[in-house]
């Protein structure tokens, strides 16, 4: 075998050594403006899912005898195995209809500012509250409390609320089932990258997130959860979803507000998960996580991606992906 000469050995070793550093670099500029953009999240600690109004909420977001139906529980259109959100275009409420947009995933979503696709709910409890008359299909929120005391969960209500005089009440219903979904939180490899993980992304992923930033698609989807707050017009001056996709034109946040110029506004969506939670939009008209980079990109940039670029975003918006929580199902029985 043939030595190369021991110059040439400490030019390839110093040559080797400078594009480890210079690559070293350039991670470490990624990471930071990652974490400046976005942030990460951690999982909930063991302890709080023991406590009263937690356990609670478990319990009642699973329980399909809760509906008018008895047939639908919360959890009906946020599927575990859909990492909280709902593969059908629509799910389906207590009354047999379907709802009028694609059911969002409830992981991590108690950490925005507000939620649905036009963000009139200002938080869990408001939704979980504005549900029993909603896909839980009753006349009136408190048709809920005799049926909630005939089942048996008076005790459980005294327990996770023992200064109310009433307990068994919506109010507390809405709270507890805030209580058990903020308990939802799935940290990801994205999250253990900022962390200072360095393989937790591969070269694809990592190009996947520089295509991200210097596409702009942080500045509507910044923040721990990538989005999930701002309301914004989508698309319309293209007419993209009445032209090519929707059946019927949806108002957006102008069915709540009424104002003019609310019209076709959406919530920005949140990407934790986003490769899980599919069909997307709030038509879920799109099946495809590549299709919908696409079409956000044509529709809010103005700005059509290469087949390359689209799939480098693709491969970091799975990095977003984390474990759904162990606790995400039944409770079980004692």
């Amino acid at each position: 075998m043939r030595m190369r000469p021991p110059k040439l050995v400490a030019i390839a070793a110093l040559t080797f050594g400078l594009a480890t550093a210079r690559s070293a670099g350039d991670g470490d500029k990624l990471r930071d403006e990652a974490k400046r953009l976005f942030g990460a999240i951690k999982a909930v600690p063991q302890a709080r899912l023991a406590d009263p109004d937690v356990t609670l909420g478990h319990a009642l977001f699973w329980d399909t005898r809760l509906s008018a139906n008895g047939k639908v529980a919360c959890a009906s259109c946020h599927m575990a195995s859909d990492w909280g959100a709902d593969a059908r275009r629509f799910s389906v409420d207590a009354k047999g209809k379907n709802t009028g947009r694609n059911s969002q995933t409830v992981l991590n979503a108690m950490l925005q500012p507000s939620l649905r696709w036009t963000g009139d709910r200002k938080s869990g409890a408001h939704q979980a509250e504005k549900s029993l008359t909603g896909s839980m299909g009753f006349a009136s929120a408190d048709v809920a409390v005799p049926l909630l005391k005939k089942l048996g969960y008076e005790a459980a209500f005294k327990s996770a609320f023992p200064k109310d005089a009433a307990p068994v009440s919506p109010a507390n219903y809405a709270k507890a089932i805030e209580a058990y979904q903020a308990t939802l939180l799935t940290p990801a490899p994205f999250d253990r990258f900022l962390e200072g993980q360095d393989d937790a992304l591969n070269a694809k992923q990592q190009a996947g997130l520089k295509e991200f930033l210097n596409h702009g698609c942080a500045k509507c989807h910044s923040g721990p959860l990538l989005g999930g707050g701002s309301i914004r017009k989508f698309g319309v001056e293209k007419e993209y979803w009445t032209a090519t996709k929707s059946e019927k034109k949806d108002a957006g946040l102008f069915t709540a507000t009424k104002k003019e110029a609310d019209l076709y506004k959406f919530r920005v969506s949140n990407l934790r998960n986003v490769a899980k939670t599919g069909p997307y939009f709030h038509d879920g008209s799109v099946a495809d996580l590549k299709e919908a980079v696409q079409v956000m990109a044509d529709v809010q940039l103005g700005n059509r991606l290469s087949d390359a670029d689209a799939a480098a975003i693709v491969a970091f918006l799975e990095t977003l992906t984390g474990d759904v929580p162990r606790h995400y199902g039944p409770p079980k029985q004692p």
